[in-house]
Formats: structure tokens, sequence, C-alpha cells
């Protein structure tokens, strides 16, 4: 069968792999011309941790062991299992974390709540103040700006994938093929729509009236730390965004700072294979969303990151904003048929990076 990809991010990559690895033919459609895809403005986490209980949990370990088969195949993807520190610093944040790790399924999630001098063992870089964290082994990092790179040429490497860059595709042309704006038509049995935030060409049609939003985050990388991190870390404002913390004791959290709760901003902070630092994020729902970055937020979660660590961190050498599909609805993400041939599949939010094996895999199956 031949089947044709539209949509080069992550999601996207998996379909390709999924499809690859059944032994179908791949040509590969990507709106951007460059080399990388949109999957570099990414932390890279397989994060596990914070996923609700149920459907979503299920699909994040199952992309967590998939992951872990990737990075066994593909080494370029950078896979490694480090875990992460969720860092709790008020009695508040303390009492959710307590009635989380109390959960019968905080085993089958990894986790483990530690004190002050345990959080140091694991992670002898934490030197802040704090009272406990919480410790997931099953989250996990990819390097995400060599993803895309490492996989393609994996991809290709079976010789059953062609991969396409800078080609919108504008209508379907029966079979069901497709036009890409350069009038070329592409032939296959099977279409699937990948195309993330991207609600244009073809796209545009089929997602117009889907329970979709489009979300916009800031993040930022430092030089390289001159000491190892040996998990990626998350602040106790994570505790308010995750459904995996949504227990009674959450409502006891006292409001974020001023400038936390304008951004929807929570610290994630991950060590790149380089020693640099992938921090962040802010997000914004409203559209249009605005055309620059607030420095505000950098300034707040990079002085959160320091307090953690207690150090000063090493010169910002990049900044940028992206934008990802959200589903609205209580789906994990948007998979439809709106044409015979034809699956759209997007919508999983922040869970891209860390679902998109597994998404494919249901795809396929």
């Amino acid at each position: 069968m031949r089947v044709i990809i539209v949509g080069g991010g992550i999601l996207g990559l998996m379909q390709a792999r999924s499809a690859v690895r059944r032994g179908h033919e791949v040509v590969h459609l990507e709106r951007e011309a460059g080399t990388r895809g949109a999957s570099v403005r990414n932390f890279g986490l397989v994060w596990v941790s914070g996923r609700a209980t149920g459907p979503e949990l299920d699909l994040a370990l199952s992309a967590r062991q998939l992951w872990e088969e990737i990075g066994r195949d593909v080494p370029g993807v950078g896979f490694r299992a480090n875990g992460s520190l969720t860092v709790l610093r008020t009695p508040a944040e303390l009492a959710v974390a307590q009635e989380v790790c109390a959960r019968p399924d905080a085993a089958e999630r990894g986790l483990r709540l530690l004190e002050a001098d345990e959080v140091r063992r694991v992670n002898p870089a934490v030197r802040g103040e704090l009272l406990a964290a919480v410790l997931c082994e099953r989250d996990a990092a990819v390097e995400s700006r060599q993803v895309p790179q490492a996989l393609r040429d994996a991809l290709a490497a079976t010789g059953r994938y062609r991969w396409l860059p800078g080609r919108e595709v504008r209508e379907l042309s029966g079979g069901p093929s497709v036009v890409d704006h350069l009038g070329v038509r592409h032939d296959a049995d099977l279409v699937v729509q990948c195309t993330g935030a991207a609600h244009t060409g073809l796209s545009g049609t089929h997602l117009s009236a889907a329970p979709l939003r489009r979300v916009r985050l800031q993040m930022m990388q430092t030089a390289p730390l001159d000491e190892p991190l040996t998990t990626s870390l998350a602040d106790g404002d994570s505790l308010r965004y995750y459904p995996a913390w949504q227990t009674p004791a959450l409502a006891a959290l006292p409001p974020q700072a001023p400038v936390a709760a304008a951004g929807k901003m929570q610290l994630l902070l991950v060590q790149r294979l380089d020693g640099s630092l992938t921090i962040g994020d802010t997000h914004e729902y409203a559209e249009p969303f605005a055309f620059d970055v607030d420095e505000r937020y950098y300034d707040y979660v990079r002085a959160v990151a320091e307090q953690l660590l207690g150090r000063t961190l090493p010169p910002i050498v990049r900044r940028w904003a992206g934008v990802y599909s959200q589903t609205t609805d209580d789906a994990i993400y948007h998979r439809a048929q709106p044409a015979p041939g034809v699956t759209v599949v997007t919508g999983p939010g922040g869970r891209g990076m860390t679902l998109s094996p597994a998404i494919a895999e249901e795809t396929f199956a």
C-alpha cells in the first residue's frame, strides 16, 4: 500500500514510522521547507507523570515503551530514561503530592515522594530550598532538535520512505490522491493528515469544524551548564496544569504570582545532551496571538529555575515561540475520516512528543 503523510511534525513522523514498519511505501509531504520541522520547538519530554488516569495514562505508558524501542533502534533521537522531579516548596504543594502518591496508580506511573535530602541525592544540582519532590521514574527525554532528522534518516534507509519538504497539500484528487501547491499530483491508497497547528490548505478544509483550538507558548534555551542534571525538573505550579494532580488538596494552593497567572505559566526544565537547558513555558489561548515574545515571562521562569537550582543560570542563547493544536472536547487527540481513504490526526496539545508513537500505532491498528 502507498501512504501519503501530510505534515512534518512529530505526529507526522510517527505516522510515517508506523506505516513503514508495516511494509507500506510512504511519501511524506511537509509544508515547511526547512530540514528539521516544527518538533524543534519542544522540550523533548516523554512526560508520563502528569497524564490523566485511564485512557490517557494507558496511551502515555504505551508511548513510553515505544520511545524506548525507538531510542534503541535510532540512537540519534537521544532517548534517555532520566526521570523527573516535581519540586515542592510549600506545605500546600506537599499535601497535593502526598494525596497523589497515595493513589493506586502511583506505582504504575513510577511516582515516589522524596524528602529534601533524598532529592539532592537523586539530583545533586538541585540546591535551592525545598520541602520535598515527586520523582517520576517513568518520565524520559529525547533531543527534540535531533529527532526529526534522525527518524527521517532511519526511515529513508528502509527504501520505503521519501520526504518532500516545502509542499502544502491543497486538494484531494480522487484515489485518494492529493495535489500540492505546485500542482503536483501524488497518488496513494491512504492519506494521513497530521498538520498540527497549520490549519491551511487541505487541512483547513478538513479541520474547519473540528473541536480544536490553537495554543501559543514561549520557551528558551541557555548555554551549557557546567554540571549535569540527572533528571528533568518541574516546579509546584505544574500541579495546577496537569490532570494527574487534580486532588481535593489542590484547592488549598495559593494564587500564582500575577505574571505567572497572566501567562498560564509553569516551569519545565530539561538538560540537553550538550549541557544546555531548555526552559519554559507560558501559554496563550486567544487569537490573534502576539507577533513577538513577552520578556516578563522569560524573566519570571528563569528566576524560578535559579531558585530551584540555587545558582545563576548560563546566558540565554535562544528564545522562541511555537503554536500547537489542542482538542476542546474530552478526546485525548482528534482523529477523523473526512473523506474515503483520508484520515486526519491532530490536536494532542502539549502531549504530542509524549504520545505520538502510540497515537500512530492506534491510527494504523
